[in-house]
């Protein structure tokens, strides 16, 4: 199937690779359908693209790679809306804010995306744990792993992004070249 998206064009998928959202994203509950894809150009993000608004894409980062770690106690209706077994872990995912000074990006930790991978579903949780924050400066962090190792991509840096679609066309964006210059 292809999906038409604003900043990638035309994408190829294939039905296994989407990810349904029974309840959508907080603020956008009517879209359902999404995909995470990985553009090679790009060594920090991987994108959470909707396939219903080709102008929905959050950039999305592990938490681990700017050093946070959930240890999150999602409620029982949350593991059932994900079809989690009690053993079972999820993948965690952070959506990024990048405003027009990129040195001010923020992750939301407080509701991660948290996905199933084996069943393809995944919720936005909000988390109860208040130390979270919705608004977690993450540019330093960022940098610093650059610091610590130039020769290394941030995005490989990932332990799930194996069941993203890897897009096969180069592109070439304003916020991807400014956040580079910054890093």
């Amino acid at each position: 199937m292809i999906i038409k998206t604003t900043r990638f064009g035309e994408v190829t998928i294939q039905n296994e690779d989407l990810l349904t959202f029974p309840e959508g994203l907080l603020g956008f509950q009517d879209l359902r359908q999404f995909v995470l894809l990985d553009d090679p150009n790009d060594d920090i993000f991987a994108w959470l693209q909707s396939c219903e608004l080709p102008s929905i894409a959050f950039p999305i980062l592990e938490p681990e790679i700017f050093g946070q770690h959930y240890t999150a106690a999602l409620t029982k209706n949350e593991m059932e809306s994900l079809k989690l077994k009690a053993t079972q872990k999820p993948t965690y995912m952070n959506i990024i804010t990048i405003p027009d000074d990129p040195t001010q990006m923020t992750a939301n930790l407080k509701a991660p995306i948290v996905i199933n991978q084996t069943e393809k579903v995944a919720r936005q949780c909000v988390l109860q744990d208040n130390s979270l924050a919705i608004r977690e400066p993450i540019f330093v962090k960022l940098q610093s792993r650059v610091v610590q190792s130039p020769e290394t991509s941030i995005k490989s840096l990932s332990k799930n992004l194996d069941f993203a679609v890897k897009i096969d066309h180069s592109v070439n964006y304003s916020e991807k070249s400014s956040i580079d210059q910054e890093l």
